[in-house]
């Protein structure tokens, strides 16, 4: 007879298709330690099968106009930061695409956006990303800078892509038929992916910057307005990477920083 570690080491190197053959082998063992082991490994099964249909559900509209062709999720990350760009993703993900957790990256962890963002890339058919830097959201707005990567992001795609699902927006200047939908990064599999590609992607530059000015700490708060971010900013002033055009209506701000 297996002892009750020998039968936790099994199911734990089991795959989860092979469960149902270890609950047969084992459903007749009386010891209070495997019972244990039996259900824990059926409440995983019970959450895997719960977030396999919470992604179904996510791909409804990947089903809809699945006769359309290949569908790009299109989504951004930074458009409210004091400072920083404003980057987006652009995720064509094959049919019925199968990416757990995968949700919108405002209600993931760092940690859970950096576990799906290589599954993303390695799983997707085509991933870009574009940008607009802090000196063009003050030249032309965030809204039309936004636009203006989100358009940087599509024309860098490896496939074309037949159809677009925004996040909410329709991004003029595109022949592609677009398709926005509210709150889509929690509704669409496609634009949840690229709004985790965005983040992690401006997150990686936003880190950088922090080595370059750590009295900002950008690492930490992302060139939002955090209140140490506040605090420094009247400290130091702003940044080469600040959006002046966003510090406008804050009080105590120098016009010029150390860097400006």
């Amino acid at each position: 007879m297996k002892t009750i570690r020998e039968i936790r080491e099994e199911f734990a190197d089991a795959a989860e298709g092979g469960y149902a053959a270890l609950y047969e082998k084992y459903r007749d063992d009386g010891r209070k330690g495997v019972a244990d082991i039996l259900k824990k490994y059926r409440r995983i099964q019970e959450r895997s099968r719960q977030e396999r249909e919470r992604i179904w559900q996510m791909q409804e509209y990947e089903r809809k106009y699945a006769h359309v062709g290949a569908l790009c999720g299109v989504d951004e990350a930074g458009r409210g930061p004091l400072a920083g760009p404003v980057v987006a993703g652009a995720v064509i993900l094959p049919p019925d695409c199968q990416i757990l957790y995968l949700d919108d990256s405002k209600k993931l962890s760092p940690k859970k956006r950096e576990e799906l963002y290589p599954e993303i890339l390695e799983k997707a058919v085509a991933v870009a990303v574009g940008s607009a830097s802090p000196a063009r959201i003050d030249e032309i707005n965030i809204l039309q800078a936004t636009y203006e990567a989100m358009r940087e992001a599509i024309s860098k795609l490896s496939a074309e892509p037949q159809l677009l699902l925004n996040d909410a927006v329709t991004i003029p200047g595109l022949l592609i038929p677009q398709v926005p939908l509210i709150h889509g990064d929690s509704r669409s599999l496609s634009i949840a992916a690229a709004s985790v590609v965005a983040k992690v992607t401006r997150d990686a530059l936003m880190v950088r910057y922090d080595e370059e000015m750590p009295q900002y700490g950008f690492a930490s708060h992302k060139g939002y307005g955090s209140a140490a971010h506040l605090e420094a900013l009247r400290k130091y002033g702003p940044s080469p990477i600040h959006r002046r055009s966003f510090l406008k209506n804050l009080d105590g701000i120098p016009e010029a920083g150390i860097h400006g």
